[in-house]
């Protein structure tokens, strides 16, 4: 009974993480970046949230969409100011522009909201209902069946509509793209924006099952997503799923059963032998080099 209980939240968990991941997963598969302020955004998210709640007491199905809507003009603005000048150049320069937009929405969040931890309310009650016997709040429910819906709504975006065709076109080729008369720069900041308010919705759901906010809130989260795309294979949607959900039942399993300590270095030991073995994820693809 216990172990289907840990085995229930670490799917909870691991869906989390998913929905990051999936963000993650997208702007690399299309724009070939790795966005590692992707993790404060989701700060940003959740402190929309916790102030429309708190300061004006709007309801959870309102605050839910607005905080996903800011986060998706936040992640348009930075695509648009930090990485679009840097498109054509180096790896490098990309990851230490994304490090730096990092600690500035970091320490913006400082400024503004000081490091006092708030205690957040969350979005779908705190009541826990038995399946079988076994106590699962709403929180595990309505985040398991959100991720589940994330994933079949983007599979289906990026297969069935124009807009998702469009961003596998660019990424395959951004060029061939462009003079099939794609809009690559529209593509790429609709990517981010997708990306952003995933990232709001992820925040909303974490700090409801650790209601616990401060401006550090998304920066560990955001570092086990980016390591369970790379897990499940990044620039693969299923991959990301798979690859958080692993992840946070690998975690809970850890917590529970070796050492709460050790938990995060376990999660990244897998990381490490998975690539050993299989060094473009579970799901990822060996991208020939074209010459």
């Amino acid at each position: 009974m216990t172990f289907v209980l840990y085995l229930i939240n670490g799917v909870s968990l691991g869906s989390i993480y998913a929905i990051i991941a999936l963000g993650y997963t997208m702007v690399y598969g299309i724009a070939k970046m790795l966005n590692f302020a992707h993790g404060d955004v989701i700060m940003v998210g959740a402190y929309v949230c916790f102030f429309a709640m708190s300061s004006f007491r709007l309801p959870p199905i309102i605050v839910v969409p607005l905080a996903a809507g800011v986060c998706a003009a936040l992640g348009a603005l930075i695509e648009a100011f930090a990485y679009r000048p840097l498109r054509q150049a180096g790896s490098l320069a990309v990851l230490i522009t994304a490090i730096g937009v990092s600690y500035l929405l970091q320490n913006t969040a400082l400024l503004l909201w000081k490091s006092n931890p708030r205690v957040f309310t969350s979005i779908v009650g705190t009541d826990v209902i038995k399946i079988s016997g076994l106590p699962i709040t709403y929180v595990t429910i309505i985040t398991i069946l959100t991720c589940v819906a994330i994933m079949a709504g983007l599979t289906i975006f990026t297969g069935k509509t124009k807009m998702g065709k469009a961003m596998r076109a660019c990424a395959e080729d951004k060029n061939a793209a462009s003079l099939m008369g794609i809009n690559v720069n529209v593509t790429i900041s609709l990517t981010f924006a997708i990306g952003s308010s995933l990232a709001a919705i992820a925040g909303a759901l974490l700090c409801s099952a650790y209601p616990t906010l401060s401006p550090a809130t998304g920066s560990m989260p955001g570092i086990k997503a980016f390591t369970a795309a790379v897990f499940g294979g990044i620039g693969s949607i299923p991959g990301a799923m798979l690859g958080g959900v692993l992840l946070g039942i690998i975690e809970i399993f850890a917590k529970a059963y070796i050492s709460t300590q050790l938990s995060d270095a376990i999660v990244f030991a897998v990381l490490i032998i998975v690539l050993l073995v299989k060094p473009a994820g579970l799901l990822g693809k060996h991208a020939h080099e074209k010459v």
